[in-house]
């Protein structure tokens, strides 16, 4: 009988631990991972949540039964695998990680070589099909010799114990511990000019994930060639059991820690990671929350004045930011359908130096067209150092200039009457009407996206305008009233 795993969804694997993710699983995505691949060399590492590691080395034993050699990085954050799969030119890599999900789920983010994304259409279905196929009787047996017999407890799992012993794998002659870190650091500071740095300090809270280790990393190597800058640091210390919260500073909730630092320490800006740091939040030296549109923008003119002739590729909720600062500064704006996947097959296909999301994904071309959370800060580092401005100011004339609501979530009875609702009712007024990703409407001096939810009934409303704030606090309030009439 086929068995069916449940937690493989579009561009990822993410699941309920003991129920949909398990060690046994593990095992079986490890082994069809390899054998959809053909994948000879594979990088691993993991997250800070206790699970992790055991799903890790219960991965690493089916791509090891599969025919590959395994190379673990220990504990790391998402970005670091994508690095590390190119750095080292093997055929595969996955970072096992529930990002910001709760504390009783896990998961994977895979990519093949060049650290290219697996979506469904290009090899996430067939590695889940194989992984079903897996003969049962043969799993249990090789699981057993690599727990030496010992019974998979979903209790002790479920609290870090690893039941697949490591020294197995070692000996088996196709599995090695390694670190990447010194290259990565090396190549995260390639995307700057250190000689530009003027003394700085800044707020870092890693929020007990795993971007404290590679900040320290790169603090090292900052401190060897006398960079001046000075991190306060937050919630440092890599926790699985996430004692101040799983780190998702998209939600206003959890950035008061970051905001109050801020201002105790008078920094100069301060950062904020989720767990696995390939997203990262800025906050500026009042402690103020900075919209992920806004860095879009400052990214977007970051590269642009290192190359006039730079493509940057947008997403389509917001943009005439981007747009303006893209094209005044000699580049050339490109439109995506949001999703990592779109956003980098689009960057491949226009060679675009860099694209960015509104909700704090940015990709980099050098980067094996990934997204990366360390990057960003370096490069708004050496802008605030370049251009003797505070990170406020820049971004308050930004704001001024192109003032939006921010993404507005409403959860409804029926999504589909309020899209065709406030389609009907605002459509035929639009001088531009864009379907790239949802619904996009312009009038004029404001414009309008609405998007629903593929996982639930929610609508996700962002309105921006031309320096008018007034305006665009009008016209969301108007939406908001005309999506939530059921």
């Amino acid at each position: 009988m086929t068995k069916s795993i449940t937690c493989f969804k579009a561009y990822d694997i993410r699941g309920e631990l003991n129920s949909q993710l398990n060690e046994e699983v593990a095992y079986r995505i490890g082994y069809a991972f390899a054998q959809e691949l053909n994948a000879r060399t594979v990088v691993v590492g993991s997250d800070v949540r206790l699970t992790s590691t055991p799903l890790k080395l219960a991965l690493t034993a089916g791509l090891i039964d599969a025919g590959a050699n395994v190379t673990d990085i220990g504990m790391a954050g998402t970005e670091e695998i994508y690095f590390a799969t190119k750095h080292l030119g093997v055929d595969g890599g996955i970072e096992v990680t529930a990002s910001h999900n709760p504390i009783n789920y896990n998961g994977m983010k895979i990519v093949k070589a060049g650290s290219i994304p697996i979506s469904g259409d290009t090899g996430l279905n067939a590695i889940k099909e194989k992984a079903e196929l897996l003969d049962d009787h043969r799993v249990t047996t090789r699981l057993a010799h690599y727990t030496q017999q010992q019974p998979i407890d979903a209790d002790a799992f479920f609290n870090g114990t690893a039941h697949v012993k490591k020294d197995l794998l070692i000996e088996s002659g196709s599995y090695v511990e390694d670190s990447c870190m010194e290259a990565y650091v090396e190549h995260m500071l390639s995307y700057v000019n250190l000689d530009n740095f003027e003394p700085l300090k800044i707020v870092v809270n890693a929020g007990n994930g795993a971007a404290g280790n590679a900040l320290d990393a790169i603090e090292s190597e900052l401190a060897s060639r006398n960079i001046p800058i000075t991190f306060i640091k937050v919630h440092h210390e890599a926790d699985g059991t996430f004692p101040n919260g799983i780190p998702n500073p998209l939600l206003p909730e959890n950035r008061a820690d970051t905001a109050d630092a801020v201002k105790a320490h008078s920094a100069d800006f301060g950062i904020a990671w989720d767990g696995d740091f390939d997203r990262c939040f800025l906050f500026d030296a009042d402690g103020q929350f900075i919209e992920g549109y806004y860095i879009v923008g400052l990214l977007a003119a970051a590269f642009i004045a290192k190359d006039k002739n730079s493509k940057v590729i947008y997403d389509p909720r917001v943009y005439w930011n981007t747009e303006d600062i893209v094209e005044n500064a000699g580049g050339t704006p490109i439109k995506s359908k949001t999703g990592h996947a779109f956003i980098k097959e689009r960057m491949r296909k226009e060679d675009a130096v860099y694209g960015g999301e509104m909700s704090a994904h940015h990709y980099f071309r050098d980067f094996a067209y990934c997204d990366s959370g360390m990057i960003p800060w370096l490069l708004i580092a050496e802008l605030v150092s370049v251009k003797q401005q505070s990170l406020a100011s820049m971004v308050k004339a930004r704001i001024e200039a192109f003032p939006s609501s921010g993404e507005i979530n409403s959860k409804l009875k029926d999504a589909d009457a309020a899209l065709e609702r406030v389609t009907n009712t605002y459509k035929h007024q639009a001088s531009v009407v864009d379907t790239t990703d949802g619904l996009g409407l312009e009038f004029g001096n404001w414009r309008f996206n609405l998007r629903k939810s593929n996982t639930e009934p929610v609508i996700r409303l962002n309105v921006e305008s031309r320096g008018d704030i007034a305006l665009m606090e009008e016209k969301t309030e108007e939406l908001l009233a005309a999506i939530r009439a059921e």
